[in-house]
């Protein structure tokens, strides 16, 4: 009969059953030292800590939409405060390059608005503000735009600004240039900025591509597109077919010779 095999050897490390046996006072430690550290970590708010908590909360409902609607409104305003900006930095650059001297400006500046929001600015060499509404002008120079957003420059030697009712009196020499090549000369001329309106009752040449034009006055309204010219005047139109009457037809035409009958004279006494 043979021997039966030996019994495998047990690992010294392995845990073993003897090794989780606990005693009862044990176990009464761990449960105690476990339920502190629970107490501990859990800490149950007071009715202030509520309290607190709820105005902050309401707090927050308030003052985030209304930063976000700031947020919001500062950037649609953005462009409009870049061009005040702009138009400031402008207006510093201008004065920084205008010089008084003798009571008397020198390289002046207006700037205003017609009844359509459209901007127009007027220069002048030298002002000379005489009243707290008239200002002498030497060598101002106006620009405006029409209908058409297209500009309109008009010159002179000697002007007259009234600032408040927005005029501008052109005397000698006035010149006008519009975008679709229009000139006009004349010796006077009276601008009303705010109701884009220029006029005159002297004498005016005017050249450009539909031809050359005298008249003994004019009136040019900006915003309605017209432009008037009083008598009398002469015109030459540049396009052949409206400057002379159109040829005869053939229906209108002169008979032939065979079928013309002969002259009938009749005898002197």
């Amino acid at each position: 009969m043979s021997a039966s095999p030996p019994p495998p050897s047990r690992d010294p490390t392995a845990p073993r059953r003897e090794d989780f046996a606990r005693s009862a006072d044990d176990v009464a430690r761990q449960r105690t030292v476990l339920h502190h550290r629970t107490t501990r970590a859990r800490h149950l708010p007071n009715p202030d800590d509520i309290a607190r908590r709820r105005m902050l909360v309401r707090w927050a409902k308030w003052v985030l939409p209304a930063a976000a609607l700031a947020l919001l409104g500062s950037i649609a305003a953005w462009p409009a405060i870049d061009r005040l900006v702009n138009a400031q930095r402008n207006a510093l650059h201008e004065m920084e390059n205008l010089r008084i001297e003798s009571g008397n400006m020198l390289g002046a500046t207006y700037r205003g608005l017609d009844d359509h929001n459209r901007p127009y600015m007027i220069t002048a060499d030298q002002a000379q503000q005489v009243t707290p509404d008239r200002i002498n002008l030497t060598g101002p120079v106006a620009d405006t735009f029409t209908q058409g957003n297209d500009w309109l420059t008009i010159r002179s030697d000697q002007g007259v600004y009234m600032q408040h009712e927005q005029l501008l009196d052109l005397t000698r020499n006035v010149v006008l240039y519009r975008a679709d090549g229009v000139i006009m000369t004349g010796v006077t001329a009276d601008m009303d900025l705010k109701q884009g309106i220029v006029a005159s009752d002297q004498w005016v040449h005017a050249e450009g591509p539909f031809g050359v034009l005298d008249a003994q006055g004019f009136i040019l309204s900006q915003h309605e597109g017209i432009g008037l010219f009083r008598g009398p005047g002469r015109l030459i139109l540049n396009d052949d077919s409206h400057a002379h009457p159109p040829a005869a037809t053939p229906s209108s035409a002169a008979p032939p010779a065979s079928s013309i009958p002969p002259a009938r004279t009749e005898p002197t006494r």
